[in-house]
């Protein structure tokens, strides 16, 4: 059999036909567990085995890590090394661009990232400089702004003209130009940056644009469902030459448009490119038939989507479980006994995933599990990378790459503490500002140094000097080599070791850890015959997310929300919180087309089981410090029943019935005991809010708002919708955030 019979005799016939697609758009519609990366890198496989492209002109770019490392991975597998292909996600293959050409923008090529927290403390010190009050324009809302700004390629002055009626973003748009030029003064970019950045500098420099049209020729995008704005521009703008575009992605698992993702990239790609050929993948690998049927009977349901239906030749398997618990307590009880029960009959914890809305539903399942001795691993947001000494040493490694970032000079000039107070650093950054450089310069005139207290200057004299050594040495050093001069002559480690408390022991522990991270990366480098770079390094930890993360080979149940599960699969799923404010959510509902995102993230949700799925609900959720009577979900109702056991999803009627809590009969097998139901009428009645000046709250007719400040049963609450509001706490339809 020859080379080209065998390759795609693995293939089902609709894969095959994409794989062999050569020149012209295609745009690959791949259901859930359809195959699509073995679809992807058969493709890229194929064009170099069989088509004779060069690796050299291929790009395939991802969304994670994990993704673009497993697609290399199978290519080559499939065809043997590919040193000069590019696969990679969005914003490595943007920074590689930048990398070599960031200079022809205004940055000079040793430019660092600046991570959210990195972020979060540059606006803060915007805040400061413009006195802005914090509590009213909270760091993260308006980072979130400015966000959407440079996802819609909209700048600071393009912002500040359009907000000229509303007094709220004329203030946001004051602190965006200063994040901006901050951001340039430290020759520093956040992630938005990267790939904004490389589309103005294709604009600008069509000579760099034409080079990387002639490079790539052959163009392969994953998960273009989760394309935002400026990627699809990206992406155009690279394909525009040859036309020669490959899409791969499901518009029913489109669940990142609260992120800037826009499901109308994949929706008109016929139209973006003409005489494109569309494919679709519905054959599931993954799922069982009930699994699959009762996630389509919910999706169908969605009306900005493609047509199409998975299958499987897979057999039915168990029907969708449901349980509706009392509380959240019960819920949590419900799912740990069960997971004991399979886990009897010889199912491993890992095999277990239970998905749920949002972070904060995780608190009862990992009390349950630590009181039954159930191990669990939850993928959440506090990812090693921000433990505050793994924070300390990164900013200075990253100040060691880039001298001018004065985030990180700041972050570490008294770590460890060296007598530099806040008054010093203040008159430190005025002279810096008078004479236009970057803190560290003012630092390396020995006369600014002497002006210091003695005890300080000698200790930051000596800080400078270490910095500016390795620096300039940086090419010739190994990565450890650079961060065991930092942790041992900074004097890190010994202030850690004379602490002599068991926070300092763990805090020396991680600075171990984050050393055996370096050694991993350098092994990496040497088995490949490649020489690292600490430029390299940093890249690959501020890209890293978590998820990229996740273990398999753990076993531990895998606690994490639906959106952190996209591209993952588990034997058995639980999805807990099914109920109509919490899943769907009460925000999808305040927007056009929130409830049919929520709708596709429960797909994808569903479609992550591949044998036995769990749908839960409980009566009573106690969340944010209040416990509320909760009806069912819409996603519930939707569901075929024919293929749902265990305790009945009550009607439409029968929840309207004894949301009214009338004294009728009523069928006791189908409704809880009627003194229950009182009780709920009871709790729902009005009640005083407990609020105070700073807190988030919800309206149910004007939206979201902040507390300005509260008098007795009255507060003022500064609402985004309509402004101020002056309301009765006793009466107003509040809840807090």
């Amino acid at each position: 059999m020859d080379f080209k019979t065998d390759y795609l005799s693995k293939l089902n016939p609709m894969q095959q036909k994409a794989v062999t697609h050569k020149d012209g758009p295609l745009l690959i519609l791949a259901g859930a567990g359809s195959g699509k990366t073995s679809t992807m890198t058969h493709r890229i496989a194929y064009l170099i085995q069989e088509e004779g492209v060069s690796p050299y002109q291929i790009l395939a770019v991802t969304f994670t890590n994990k993704a673009a490392r497993e697609m290399r991975e199978r290519v080559e597998d499939l065809i043997g090394a590919c040193e000069n292909i590019w696969i990679l996600t969005f914003h490595s293959a943007c920074l590689r661009i930048l990398r070599m050409y960031a200079d022809r923008i205004g940055y000079d090529k040793n430019f660092v990232i600046y991570d959210p927290t990195d972020q979060k403390t540059l606006i803060n010190s915007c805040m400061k400089e413009l006195n802005i009050n914090s509590k009213e324009y909270q760091p993260s809302y308006v980072l979130s702004i400015i966000s959407d700004c440079k996802e819609k390629d909209i700048s600071p002055e393009e912002f500040e003209a359009e907000s000229s009626n509303n007094f709220k973003y004329k203030v946001i748009a004051q602190l965006y130009k200063s994040y901006e030029k901050k951001l340039r003064a430290n020759n520093a970019m956040d992630f938005d940056d990267l790939i904004l950045k490389t589309v103005h500098l294709f604009e600008k420099d069509k000579e760099v644009l034409q080079h990387f049209q002639n490079r790539f020729r052959y163009i392969m995008v994953d998960e273009y469902q989760d394309t935002n704005h400026m990627q699809y521009r990206f992406i155009k703008m690279l394909a525009q030459a040859h036309n020669n575009i490959c899409v791969v992605g499901d518009d029913d698992q489109c669940i990142y448009e609260w992120r800037g993702a826009d499901i109308t990239n994949i929706l008109n790609f016929e139209k973006d490119f003409r005489n494109s050929k569309v494919v679709k993948l519905e054959q599931n690998y993954r799922s069982h038939a009930n699994i699959l049927a009762a996630a389509h009977s919910v999706i169908k349901n969605n009306k900005g989507r493609k047509p199409k239906k998975l299958w499987t030749d897979k057999e039915e398997g168990d029907k969708i479980q449901y349980f509706r618990a009392d509380d959240d307590k019960e819920e949590a009880r419900f799912i740990a006994v069960e997971i004991e029960r399979l886990k009897a009959k010889g199912r491993k914890y890992s095999d277990f995933a239970i998905l749920y809305r949002t972070n904060v539903q995780s608190r009862p399942f990992e009390e349950a599990f630590t009181r039954r001795g159930i191990p669990y691993r939850v993928l959440a947001g506090f990812r090693y990378y921000d433990r505050k000494e793994v924070k300390d040493l990164l900013a200075y490694m990253r100040l060691v790459q880039n001298p001018s970032d004065n985030l990180s000079l700041e972050r570490i000039i008294n770590e460890p503490k060296r007598g530099i107070g806040p008054k010093t650093i203040e008159k430190i950054r005025a002279l810096a500002s008078l004479k236009n450089s970057s803190l560290f310069e003012v630092l390396a005139d020995r006369d600014v140094i002497m002006g210091l207290p003695k005890n300080a200057a000698e200790k930051v004299w000596d800080m400078v000097e270490l910095i500016t050594q390795l620096s300039s040495e940086k090419d010739n050093l190994r990565v450890s080599d650079i961060y065991d001069s930092l942790l041992v002559r900074t004097g890190y480690l010994k202030a850690l070791e004379e602490q002599k408390t068991i926070e300092a022991e763990g805090r020396i522990e991680n600075l171990l850890e984050f050393k055996s991270i370096i050694y991993d990366y350098e092994k990496e480098k040497q088995d490949n015959n490649e020489m690292g770079s600490l430029e390299e390094f940093m890249e690959s930890i501020a890209l890293m997310a978590e998820v990229d993360n996740h273990d398999e080979s753990e076993d531990a149940v895998v606690l994490m929300t639906l959106h952190s599960a996209k591209g993952l699969e588990f034997p058995v799923v639980f999805i807990p919180g099914m109920e109509e404010g919490l899943f769907p959510s009460w925000r999808a509902k305040q927007k056009p087309d929130g409830i049919e995102e929520e709708r596709r993230l429960c797909y994808v949700g569903m479609t992550r089981a591949m044998e036995r799925l769990y749908l839960t609900s409980a009566v009573y959720r106690t969340m944010y410090g209040r416990t509320d009577y909760t009806l069912e979900s819409t996603f519930l109702h939707e569901l075929d029943k024919s293929l749902v056991e265990g305790d009945p999803i009550y009607s439409t009627e029968k929840f309207d019935r004894y949301s009214l809590f009338d004294d009728v009969d009523y069928d006791s097998s189908i409704f809880r005991p009627f003194d229950t139901m009182r009780e709920v009428k009871k709790k729902s009645s009005p009640q005083s809010i407990n609020v105070e000046a700073g807190d988030m709250v919800y309206h149910k007719k004007f939206g979201q708002g902040k507390v300005l400040e509260v008098d007795g049963n009255t507060a003022r609450i500064d609402f985004d919708s309509v402004g101020t509001k002056k309301l009765a706490l006793d009466i107003a339809p509040l809840e807090k955030i």
